[in-house]
């Protein structure tokens, strides 16, 4: 019986370290995300700024299809993805000169701003929606990727030049 007890013991603390790392792990990422770069300002700082100065281009359609966008995303991670994507279509609009956020700019944006491994799921989610995202396939290569570790605010000059 004091065997079984000590190995549940062991058991639970493995358990506990295992569920403590992840946790830190996930904490570190969001810290990392909140430090200030060259410039002063963080990768969230940056976001927070377009989603703010864009919101008069948002119009109803385009909110009502973020959401849409966004809801094969697990609820618990929805909201933060939700932003990220936001804050990526709100720089395209503005630095195009945009009136209102058009289906272009959500495009644009929600490829950029999906991480790479998610991309399946995305074009599962586009040709729900009957939504042609094959206009789009040259900006996947400039997407989120984890393994290369730039912002994604930083691909404007290679979206905006890219051919209409």
């Amino acid at each position: 019986m004091y065997d079984i007890f000590m190995w549940l013991i062991v058991l639970w603390g493995f358990i506990m370290l295992g569920l403590l790392a992840v946790g830190g792990f996930f904490m570190f990422r969001k810290f990392l995300k909140k430090m200030p770069k060259e410039d002063g300002f963080s990768e969230l700082d940056w976001q927070d700024f377009y989603i703010e100065h864009a919101l008069p281009l948002w119009n109803q359609r385009s909110k009502d299809l973020l959401n849409e966008l966004v809801s094969p995303v697990p609820e618990l991670f929805r909201d933060v993805a939700k932003e990220r994507i936001a804050g990526r279509i709100s720089k395209i609009a503005l630095d195009t000169g945009a009136q209102e956020i058009t289906l272009d700019h959500m495009m644009k944006g929600y490829i950029i701003a999906t991480p790479k491994r998610d991309h399946k799921f995305m074009k599962k989610k586009l040709s729900e929606l009957e939504i042609d995202y094959r206009p789009y396939e040259d900006l996947f290569e400039y997407a989120d990727d984890e393994k290369q570790k730039f912002s994604i605010f930083e691909q404007t000059e290679k979206i905006s030049s890219r051919s209409e």
